[in-house]
């Protein structure tokens, strides 16, 4: 299945000059998520996950499903304000702004292998904080997969050193 197909591109969304990639088709078509969310699962599995992590709200979107069919727990990234016990956080960049992101600080347990799951790659500010944020809780981050990469910004430069895995690349 080419999942291309199934990604809409939108000029100048969030903002004049950037273009974004409208995954909205492919959650619309079962077929289509249904084969992304096997691949990524397959990612995960190989990896030996022990929990899956991912960012919101996407990563919500395609970590949740991995974890259901991996049979391992699912830890929401969010952002400030959003969770209701004790957590960390860290700030950073993304291609167009910046932000903050949140873990609840019993999310991780120390040792555990860690996929995080996210819609896209741009610069890699997202998942760098996520990073960060498994990493400060004592997780191992083995493996981190996106549905879309944007090869033109580089983001995949600050991951040399883990298992990467982008269903796209554009």
């Amino acid at each position: 299945m080419n999942l291309k197909n199934y990604i809409k591109d939108i000029p100048d969304f969030p903002e004049k000059g950037i273009l974004f990639r409208d995954i909205t088709p492919l959650l619309q078509n079962g077929e289509a998520l249904r084969y992304a969310c096997d691949i990524l699962a397959k990612f995960a599995k190989e990896k030996e996950a022990d929990v899956i992590v991912g960012p919101e709200s996407r990563g919500f979107i395609f970590g949740t499903p991995v974890a259901c069919r991996i049979e391992k727990g699912f830890v929401p990234v969010r952002k400030p304000n959003k969770l209701p016990r004790e957590s960390i956080g860290v700030e950073y960049d993304l291609e167009y702004g910046k932000n903050a992101l949140f873990m609840h600080k019993d999310a991780i347990k120390k040792g555990q292998k860690v996929v995080i799951i996210d819609d896209l790659l741009a610069t890699g500010g997202t998942i760098s904080a996520v990073i960060k944020l498994v990493e400060k809780l004592g997780g191992i981050v083995v493996g981190i997969a996106f549905v879309i990469e944007l090869e033109e910004l580089k983001g995949y430069e600050k991951f040399k050193n883990y298992e990467m895995l982008a269903l796209l690349k554009y």
